[in-house]
This record gives structure tokens, C-alpha cells and sequence, in this order.
């Protein structure tokens, strides 16, 4: 997929040509950023259906191009039944894989009160519209489009200080409230993910929409860098995870 992904960038710039993957999750997205970043390419967006979504596709286009959220073979399909009817995701997903459909045509699934958004590759989608009337033993009505208002609110704690550099010890000491020599120790010891790859170097450079994980601590966001001290130290500002 990496090797794929290189290739995208390099037909887009040379042959001004758009092109879009299945939905992946948030590690598989998180390397196909590092590698576009390592080759320093950066006409690329991930979209899943809706703001902060889980699973999402990537889609790498030329130069100046617009509009581009229309350019990804996304459909969300909603699925209305009773409110007394209590449904899973593991329900709707495994209807969805009872068509034979591959887990990749499926994005994110939201779950809700008598209704369900399911985001599904468009080549799919219409299958699904037509053929899936059932979640197990309960009844379902299809439509395309979904409630923008379904979707989940992403939350988040505020937390600001200064840290000598965007080394990754430096930022989670902030992140933690904890030393910077103990956040080292954490990192040595596999328990960091930095865009959901697992980094083991305490010198990593983090930069400003890193996502970051601890073990046992939750995940947070790298949000903003605002500016420096009197003493050269940098005022950042990471977002925790509700």
C-alpha cells in the first residue's frame, strides 16, 4: 500500500491524476502520512464521511485542485428502525460481511437510537440499499445521506505549558505532568505511538496535528505552538482525549 501510495503522488504531479483508497484504519493512515511527508508531497486529505472520523480514505491529488471531498467514492447509507430495537456494531457489521462485502468498503459505523449511519465505499453501497432489509432479526429501512448531527463530538481537555524543544520526551513530559526523564523511559519502553506508530526514540521532532498515545494515559493532540518565552522555551498547547 506504502509502495501504492508513492506511486499516487507521483502520477498526480506528473499526470495530473486523482486517486482514492479503500477506507483504512488510523495506523494505516497514520503510515501512508509519514510516507507522503517523507517525500515531502502534500496535496493529500483523509476523509471518512464527517470531521474526526475513525476510519477514513485517503486521497492524493494534483496540484490546485478543488473541491476535493466530492472526489472520494464515499456513500454514507442510514438504516432506520424502531427505537426499542437495540442494535451493535458488531450487528451491522456483520450483516455487512454476510454480502460478502470486505471490510475495507466499510468505514466508520455509528450507532445510534432507532437509527444507524454506515459509511460505505461507493462501489458497494448500492448492493447494500437494495438487498439489506434485515439486522439479524430486526427490520430495516435504507436511505443514502446521514444526520450531520449523529455524529460524535469529539471532546477534549485543554493542556498548556512551555517545553525546551518538540522532542517527543519533552512533549509528553507536558502531556503527562510527569519528568521528562520518566516520559523518556516510557518511550524507550514501547508504551508511545506517535500518529499510531509505535516510536521508541525519545529525539523524535513532533509537529503541530501529531496525534500521540501513552499507554495507560490516554491519547492527546499536539494542537498549536504559540510562540516562545523570554527564555526560548516554546509555548505549546496539546489536547487530551475525552
Amino acid at each position: 500500500m506504502l509502495s501504492r501510495v508513492l506511486d499516487w503522488a507521483e502520477t498526480a504531479e506528473e499526470k495530473y491524476v486523482t486517486r482514492c483508497s479503500f477506507f483504512m484504519d488510523e495506523r494505516q493512515c497514520g503510515q501512508c502520512e509519514q510516507v507522503l511527508r517523507s517525500v515531502k508531497y502534500e496535496n493529500y486529505m483523509l476523509w471518512g464521511g464527517y470531521e474526526n472520523a475513525e476510519r477514513e480514505m485517503l486521497c492524493v491529488y494534483p496540484p490546485y485542485s478543488e473541491d476535493i471531498k466530492e472526489n472520494f467514492p464515499i456513500v454514507p447509507v442510514t438504516f432506520v428502525y424502531r427505537k426499542e430495537d437495540r442494535l451493535s456494531h458488531r450487528d451491522f457489521l456483520g450483516s455487512l460481511m454476510a454480502l460478502q462485502i470486505k471490510r475495507e468498503c466499510v468505514g466508520d459505523i455509528l450507532v445510534g437510537e432507532g437509527s444507524t449511519a454506515v459509511f460505505l465505499k461507493d462501489t458497494v453501497a448500492q448492493d447494500v440499499l437494495s438487498s439489506l432489509h434485515k439486522i439479524g432479526r430486526v427490520g430495516v429501512k435504507t436511505e443514502t445521506g446521514f444526520d450531520i448531527n449523529s455524529a460524535p463530538k469529539t471532546e477534549f481537555r485543554e493542556i498548556s505549558g512551555t517545553v525546551a524543544s518538540l522532542r517527543a520526551d519533552s512533549v509528553i513530559s507536558l502531556a503527562l505532568r510527569i519528568s521528562r526523564e520518566k516520559a523518556s523511559t516510557l518511550i524507550k519502553g514501547g508504551a508511545a505511538e506517535i500518529n499510531h506508530l509505535k516510536t521508541e526514540s525519545p529525539k523524535k521532532i513532533m509537529e503541530t496535528g501529531d496525534k500521540f498515545s501513552v499507554r495507560g494515559y490516554g491519547k492527546f493532540l499536539l494542537r498549536s505552538i504559540d510562540g516562545t518565552s523570554k527564555k526560548d522555551r516554546l509555548h505549546i498547547t496539546v489536547c487530551k482525549y475525552i
